[in-house]
């Protein structure tokens, strides 16, 4: 942790040596987010629910997502660019070092522009909270906890995976952002909402589902058994082998000799 703490203030440093274009950028930032906050308020105003979830019922799961997308855009942005480090050798440089690598590629690149949308999420949630019709309790508390960091390791799994297949493309495939863009535009609605076919793939293939639905269900005392508040631990089970099939990867590299 102490390398990463260093990439952190290295990176702050960096950063706010150009502190009016760095404000410009998280404000700009700040207010792009809440076209989608938005966006949604206007669904609502044409329909009282979505297939039986309310309002802020689905902002719960809007900020849960968002908060999980948005906390690896900023804290494991690295992870993300990984096909430039491949490209420009970088990575090369990293297999030198003595540190976990993983680590190291994590730090190449951390943005705070985007902990505005951070920011954001956390301000839908607290109206989501304030206003969501919940008799809170300890079991929820901790199923809310847990569906934060699932939300968090969801996405950086998916990061992960994406950056292992670089290791045989090398440049990165556009199709990724299906499932990190696109499963978080999907993922920030309850999944139940959609057919079958997508509940399915993102419940047992890519586990949103287990992220900010049957979690929600829990919540909102949709059902009562108590295997729905730990089901975010599911995404643990999904880190592993992607960090698995990354050090593969690892292994595997030979250098693209740039």
């Amino acid at each position: 942790m102490n390398l990463y703490l260093k990439y952190f203030k290295i990176h702050l440093k960096s950063e706010m040596q150009y502190k009016m274009s760095f404000i410009l950028s998280f404000v700009s930032q700040f207010f792009v987010f809440f076209g989608y906050y938005f966006t949604i308020i206007c669904l609502f105003d044409k329909f009282s629910n979505l297939k039986g979830f309310s309002l802020y019922e689905v902002l719960l799961t809007f900020g849960i997502i968002q908060f999980g997308f948005a906390f690896c855009e900023s804290f494991f942005r690295g992870i993300d660019q990984f096909d430039r480090l491949i490209v420009d050798g970088g990575f090369d440089r990293l297999l030198l070092r003595p540190q976990n690598i993983l680590l190291q590629v994590f730090g190449q690149e951390i943005s705070f522009v985007k902990l505005s949308r951070l920011f954001q999420s956390i301000i839908v949630l607290i109206i989501a909270i304030i206003n969501i019709d919940v008799v809170w309790d300890i079991k929820k508390v901790i199923t809310l906890i847990c569906m934060l960091i699932s939300s968090v390791l969801i996405f950086l799994s998916i990061f992960i995976l994406a950056a292992s297949y670089c290791f045989i493309t090398i440049k990165g495939l556009e199709v990724r952002n299906v499932f990190t863009d696109g499963g978080k535009h999907m993922a920030q609605y309850p999944i139940g909402i959609f057919k079958k076919g997508f509940v399915f793939f993102f419940t047992y293939i890519i586990p949103f589902g287990f992220v900010n639905y049957y979690p929600l269900l829990y919540l909102i005392d949709k059902v009562n058994n108590d295997l729905y508040m730990i089901s975010p631990l599911i995404t643990i089970l999904y880190l592993i082998p992607c960090i698995f099939i990354f050090y593969k990867g690892v292994k595997k590299y030979s250098s693209v000799g740039s």
